[in-house]
């Protein structure tokens, strides 16, 4: 029975994987954050090149494009959930696995595995650009740190998409998915930060932040990256959770 249940487990894996892989959405956003990635970096690095570059760090201005990229991800998670729901697709998956809470959680694991090298390459691309360009005029960084940022870059990434897809399973359709999510990370998220500065830090994007960007000596309250990133998780824990209740109990 344990081997036939770890044999349904794979199959379920390689359904939902093979489901992400052949959906063009997933590919047309992971291009579109790419292209987007190394315009958004090349425009950070000439600013720093007409400035000040010499004070300023190359992983800092290679990261500077987070918090643009994140839309990249949340629309990559929004999609992985929505894009059944769209084409009545959920039916034939209920039929055909009817256990819903697997099948949502292994869709979850299926799209960290697709997003976990895909963020990697792109803010990878981003602070290599910056580097070659900047590498003569511009702080250096080690190579120790180098890894641990990009180490959180990325795991920051795949948690804003896995969370993306938890509100995509809430919501059950792309386009309220997505104004709540780019009007919270774009919109209210920024507005807010002056007001709660006691509470800001426990945004999912604000702990996200410190889980790859070094806070300045002068700040005050800052995280350090794994407190951001248990926060990080915490939130996409509890989002993934609350679709899973749902999920189990709603109507195809």
């Amino acid at each position: 029975m344990s081997v036939l249940s770890r044999r349904n487990r794979t199959q379920i894996l390689r359904a939902e994987l093979d489901k992400l892989v052949t959906l063009p959405l997933t590919w047309l956003t992971l291009m579109g954050a790419f292209i987007l990635n190394l315009l958004l970096a090349a425009a950070f690095t000439s600013v720093g090149l007409q400035g000040a570059a010499g004070t300023q760090s190359i992983l800092n201005i290679g990261l500077a494009t987070m918090g643009y990229l994140q839309a990249g991800f949340i629309i990559l998670g929004i999609q992985a959930a929505c894009s059944e729901y769209t084409d009545g697709q959920i039916r034939t998956t209920l039929i055909t696995i009817p256990w819903r809470g697997l099948q949502l959680s292994t869709k979850y694991l299926a799209l960290a595995i697709i997003t976990i090298p895909a963020a990697f390459i792109i803010t990878a691309s981003g602070v290599l650009y910056s580097f070659i360009r900047m590498r003569d005029t511009a702080v250096g960084f080690e190579i120790g740190i180098m890894i641990k940022a990009l180490a959180g870059a990325t795991g920051y990434l795949t948690l804003t998409a896995l969370l993306s897809a938890a509100m995509g399973a809430l919501l059950r359709r792309t386009t309220p998915a997505l104004v709540v999510l780019l009007g919270y990370y774009f919109v209210i998220s920024p507005l807010t930060r002056d007001f709660l500065t006691r509470f800001k830090n426990y945004f999912p994007d604000t702990a996200g932040y410190y889980m790859y960007m070094m806070p300045s000596p002068d700040e005050i309250n800052a995280l350090t990256p794994m407190q951001g990133t248990g926060i990080s998780i915490l939130w996409t824990i509890i989002f993934i959770t609350i679709a899973i209740v749902f999920y189990r109990r709603r109507d195809a």
